[in-house]
């Protein structure tokens, strides 16, 4: 079968493409029907419906690396908190906007024993996903001074938080900062922040989609710069303590996940439960507010709210009207998981290294086959191994490699998406990939490659 196949690939050029693991005219077909403009430029979602739909008319299942969701079993401590919240009642009653004093308690407790940092109760505010603490940060801080009306993200990021500003019809600007690690960033990053115009910045630590991971001197740069312009930092710690290439299990203990809220003294942190604790379907994170800035007074906030003050606006303003609380049962769950990773009970870090295991052998398979990692470094060293990596292939774009990649059953995003001005590539998410799934991913590779060749 496979020296058949092999003779097939060597048929001439305009036929060897339609022999291809998914059969290259339903594909063909399939994304004619989406009507999408560009399928490299489709968002994650509309990838995912678009491979729905060509897994059903194929029958033949994808190497699926487009989402970031977990591909690991929810907490069980979540789920029984959750039900016990459930049982004793709790349905019938609206939550608090700022959140149940059991949760609250234990994030303090949380970015205390795995940041190092000191964070009173009260400026610990649940939110419906961090994707929703950071709709709810961008509408707060982007209404509290008329004169700094831009987001400025450090790319590449996530999709979906420049969606937003779109939606709120906020201002952005963006900075790549593949070729301007380490020191190099002071200048590039104070030459936007000095037009006086940025209100906020946001990045990612690790980085979604690239997974490069800012060191103690870039947070420290960065702090100190948006001290310096007035700039509130707001840290996605999405994947929290992630970085599998040093231990940051031990509750209390250093070295501590970084952070910027070391080098400044007004920042936001977003914490989400979806990675960490594989709770993504409840939609519960929270967002972790400076005690400086949750006390600062915007007069300009008056423009929108009743308040001035930030942190009596953030909750009472901003949250309360994009989501009147978040559910119930799903703050007790995650009061729970707090709890028990707070007391060594859960180690949350453990549970997921599997996507760093998992990771490196999904990246040698593409490098043995033609591909290279486009964010290959971190400063003076390689790339960590974690939920996500990026690929490229010589002669493609990343907008045409994903769409390439359909034919042979591989779903990921480009990197034009992310705000990367890496082109070439794209990225790949390893959480959904089976391990059962690794020797089909090696084989459509290697019949990608030799169709290339």
């Amino acid at each position: 079968m496979k020296e058949v196949l092999e003779n097939t690939l060597l048929e001439t050029s305009s036929e060897k493409w339609k022999n291809t693991p998914i059969d290259y005219n339903l594909v063909k077909q399939k994304i004619a029907e989406s009507k999408l403009p560009s399928v490299g430029k489709a968002s994650i979602r509309e990838i995912r419906s678009l491979i729905n739909a060509i897994e059903k008319a194929s029958g033949k299942k994808f190497i699926r690396m487009e989402m970031g969701v977990p591909g690991l079993p929810a907490s069980e401590i979540g789920i029984n908190a959750e039900i016990e919240a459930l049982k004793s009642g709790i349905a019938n009653h609206y939550p608090e906007i700022e959140g149940i004093p059991e949760l609250k308690k234990e994030i303090s407790r949380f970015v205390k024993f795995f940041i190092g940092i000191n964070v009173q109760e009260r400026f610990c505010i649940p939110c419906t996903g961090s994707t929703s603490g950071s709709f709810i940060t961008f509408l707060t801080l982007t209404r509290a001074n008329k004169n700094k009306d831009t987001v400025l993200f450090l790319d590449p990021g996530f999709p979906v938080h420049k969606m937003q500003l779109k939606v709120l019809g906020i201002n952005q600007t963006s900075i790549d900062v593949y070729e301007f690690r380490g020191e190099k960033l002071k200048n590039i990053l104070e030459e936007k922040l000095k037009a006086g115009n940025i209100s906020c910045l946001l990045y990612s630590n690790p980085n979604n989609p690239s997974w490069i991971c800012f060191t103690e001197d870039e947070l420290k740069i960065i702090g100190e710069l948006c001290a310096k312009y007035d700039v509130i930092p707001i840290e996605d710690l999405a994947y929290f303590n992630m970085d599998f290439r040093k231990d940051y299990s031990i509750p209390g203990k250093e070295p501590y996940q970084p952070s910027v809220s070391n080098y400044c003294k007004d920042y936001i942190i977003l914490i989400s439960s979806s990675k960490i604790f594989s709770y993504a379907g409840q939609r519960i994170g929270c967002i972790v507010i400076s005690d400086s800035l949750f006390g600062r007074d915007y007069p300009d906030l008056l423009r929108y709210y009743s308040s001035s003050g930030f942190g009596h606006t953030i909750i009472y303003g901003s949250a309360y009207s994009v989501s009147a609380g978040v559910t119930h049962s799903s703050q007790y769950a995650y009061a729970a998981l707090l709890k028990a990773a707070n007391e060594g009970k859960l180690d949350f870090i453990k549970t997921v290294k599997v996507y760093g295991k998992r990771a490196k052998l999904m990246k040698k398979m593409f490098t043995e086959n033609g591909f290279r990692i486009v964010y290959d470094h971190d400063v003076d060293s390689l790339i960590a191994d974690g939920f996500y990596f990026t690929v490229a292939y010589s002669n493609y774009s990343g907008e045409k490699l994903l769409e390439e990649l359909l034919y042979y059953g591989i779903s990921a995003i480009s990197l034009s998406n992310t705000g990367s001005l890496r082109k070439e590539g794209i990225r790949a998410c390893v959480s959904l990939v089976k391990d059962s799934q690794l020797p089909e991913l090696e084989e459509r590779l290697r019949i990608f490659n030799l169709n290339n060749q």
